[in-house]
């Protein structure tokens, strides 16, 4: 039993821990999450609270999942792992039969599921907790408290420093389409052989004052004492849904330009604000910098706002900037980047580089080779990321293999007893 006891630890431990780090290296898409919930449940009043929450939900998932791993403060774990699935449990069924939000959000972009699917995971999840929670006061720690404690506290801070960076720069995996070496043209492409989306159509008519409807297979057609009043196409079946979808780049004055932009040979620097209302005015002199460094350069600097024409030209006349603003979608450019403003940098679809506000680079370090500049950046980056990563992989698995062995030890003992 203590084996079944370590296995249902580790595996529900894993989820948690999966769970919260995925949402923890992008605060602001779980943010965005809540905000739809709220919305979707007309309780607007509780927008503010998404950010807090976001933060509140991916800390405690990670640090209870690293908790019921290494069976630290056990009885407190057990309860907080069973009261967590008790509260979403039923909260998914009622998602899943109201569907007001078609992605629940609880792997973030990492791992995309169904509000059924959702449900059904943690119908699963909660069986295996209860098995915990049965046997917590059954299994003993042989570490001391304060050795617990100290887990408990290293995983608050882990989980809490992952937010804090991808919050004030761009998450530290980017799990999104718009990720850096991704081509928005190609992700806007359906397949061959793709399934389309599947469509019912429904007729009414009326007879002797008696509206009626039909479908395809029975409508009176041919029957002239009925006469039609409306008909309506009802989506029976999803089809292939692109990763990128409903993105476009267009204004009043050009119309749409959104296959110039991504089929352009040369660089492009796309600066996102999702509201010009709202951007952060700290950067405004580094973006005319850099859309003057552009500019000299014959390099095309263009902005994309979901904010009405008015809006645009006000801020482009109001902050004398040199380049043109388009519209976006909201959805898409919240997507593109966390970051209000944001900078991309493209070439021919592909994009070479993303930039938090906080992060704009000067134009002095632009000089030369952008897509080399580029290149350099990100592999020292991706080389400091998997130092950190197979470091910390690998002592998680000493870990678990001294727990592993010691349950097996004390299985063995209690046997020869």
């Amino acid at each position: 039993m203590r084996i079944l006891q370590f296995v249902n630890r580790l595996f529900v431990g894993l989820i948690f821990i999966f769970s919260g780090f995925v949402k923890a290296v992008d605060p602001m898409g779980s943010t965005f999450k809540f905000t739809d919930y709220f919305l979707a449940f007309g309780m607007d009043a509780l927008k503010e609270t998404a950010f807090p929450l976001a933060i509140l939900l991916s800390t405690l998932e990670f640090t209870v999942g690293m908790a019921l791993i290494f069976n630290s403060r056990k009885n407190i774990t057990a309860w907080l792992a069973l009261l967590f699935m008790l509260f979403f449990t039923p909260l998914t069924f009622v998602l899943a039969i109201s569907n007001p939000v078609t992605d629940c959000g609880c792997f973030g972009d990492a791992l995309v599921l169904s509000n059924w699917e959702t449900f059904w995971k943690n119908i699963v999840i909660l069986a295996f907790t209860l098995v915990i929670f049965s046997r917590r006061k059954k299994d003993k720690n042989q570490h001391p408290v304060w050795e617990q404690n100290l887990l408990v506290g290293f995983a608050l801070v882990v989980s809490i420093w992952i937010s804090t960076y991808s919050y004030r720069h761009l998450p530290l995996i980017d799990f999104r389409p718009y990720h850096i070496g991704a081509n928005i043209s190609d992700g806007m492409k359906i397949p061959d052989g793709a399934p389309a989306d599947e469509y019912r159509s429904l007729f009414k008519y009326q007879k002797d004052g008696v509206v009626k409807e039909f479908d395809e297979t029975n409508y009176p057609w041919q029957d002239t004492t009925w006469k039609y009043v409306d008909s309506e196409q009802i989506k029976i079946k999803e089809g292939y849904t692109p990763p990128i979808h409903d993105f476009s780049i267009s204004n009043e004055t050009e119309g749409d330009i959104t296959n110039m932009v991504l089929s352009d040979n040369g660089y492009t620097f796309l600066l996102v604000s999702k509201n010009l209302r709202e951007i952060n005015e700290s950067a405004l002199l580094k973006i005319k910098e850099l859309s003057f460094y552009a500019l000299e350069n014959n390099i095309q600097f263009i902005g994309l706002t979901a904010s009405g024409e008015d809006a645009m030209q006000n801020f482009k006349t109001t902050n004398e900037l040199p380049f043109e603003f388009y519209n976006t979608d909201e959805i898409q450019l919240k997507t593109i980047i966390r970051s209000n403003p944001g900078l991309l940098l493209l070439k021919k679809g592909t994009i070479l580089d993303k930039w938090h506000f906080r992060d704009f680079p000067e134009a002095n370090q632009l000089q030369g080779n952008l897509a080399a500049y580029s290149i350099t950046k990100h592999q020292t980056l991706n080389i400091n990321l998997l130092i950190i990563s197979i470091t910390s992989t690998l002592l998680l698995l000493l870990v678990l293999f001294s727990l592993i062995r010691i349950q097996f030890a004390e299985a063995k003992n209690r046997l020869r007893l």
